[in-house]
């Protein structure tokens, strides 16, 4: 009996081991893809935030680097549709799920950011800070195309910076817009109030545009960011009336649930649901 188990027991061991050998020889599938969205231009998305390649005859201007583990695979989905090197990163913003990889990218590309992003960085103790700023406008221009970034103003972190691309009407917008309802990093400078001026500046500004990068989510146009900058006010202008209502704190998680599509254990409430309050109720 006990020799019939034993016997068992080892085909067991070695089906199991046979499987995990067959898993982890077997290439899996990354977790991104690249799209060509415009000439030239591509999007990578999946994990992390979405990053744009902008491909020039002198290199690859890249627009966010995911998380650290995303750098082999950024590189790999590069080099499938080019053979230029990656000469640039531009951050939109701090956060990690943009920045992941900056440190990877050091060496051999120049990254550019906001001050107010890199400083968010050096603050958080998070690898990769870029070493060139701006505080208003800067330009990239490599192989004969222009890339620009510009601050307008805060939003979802006191660094956001948008990238536009002249001469394809395309502009990336970090987090700025991402997803279908704001996150306000207050920890990170965020402000609900400001937004909403922040995208008035990008919507009623001098660049020509029509195509639209998010942060995070599908590629969107200049109207949904519109849609996205009116439902920034609506969120404000429910939370602001029930403040002065007196409405208790867990009435409006309620209706940040249920009528904004707010997780009540994400990030939007981690990192927002209480700024709400204090900036609202001044």
């Amino acid at each position: 009996m006990r020799k019939t188990i034993f016997v068992r027991l080892s085909a067991a061991v070695v089906l199991l081991l046979g499987a995990w050998i067959a898993y982890t020889q077997t290439p899996q599938s990354p977790p991104n893809k690249i799209d060509k969205l415009k000439d030239d231009l591509y999007v990578i998305v999946g994990n992390g935030g979405n990053v744009a390649a902008y491909v020039t005859g002198e290199g690859v201007i890249l627009i966010d680097d995911k998380f650290e583990p995303d750098f082999n695979d950024i590189v790999a989905k590069v080099k499938s549709v080019t053979g230029q090197p990656i000469k640039y990163v531009l951050n939109t913003h701090h956060h990690g799920d943009h920045t992941g990889s900056n440190a990877k990218f050091l060496p051999s590309a120049q990254l550019i950011a906001h001050a107010n992003a890199r400083a968010n960085m050096i603050q958080g103790k998070q690898p990769g800070a870029p070493p060139v700023v701006f505080t208003e406008e800067t330009a990239v221009f490599l192989g004969g195309k222009e890339v620009r970034m510009r601050y307008f103003g805060r939003g979802h972190t006191n660094g956001d910076a948008i990238v536009y691309f002249p001469a394809l009407r395309t502009i990336h917008m970090g987090d700025l817009m991402a997803g279908n309802s704001p996150l306000i990093d207050y920890g990170g400078g965020g402000s609900v109030v400001d937004w909403t001026k922040t995208l008035d500046g990008v919507l009623n500004g001098s660049w020509d545009y029509d195509t639209v990068i998010p942060g995070h989510g599908p590629i969107a146009k200049k109207a949904d960011l519109l849609s996205y900058r009116n439902n920034v006010e609506k969120l404000r202008n429910r939370v602001t009336g029930m403040i002065r209502e007196n409405k208790p704190k867990d009435e409006v998680a309620k209706v940040l649930t249920s009528e904004f599509g707010w997780d009540p254990k994400g990030l939007q409430m981690q990192r927002g649901f209480e700024g709400l309050f204090t900036e609202l109720r001044r």
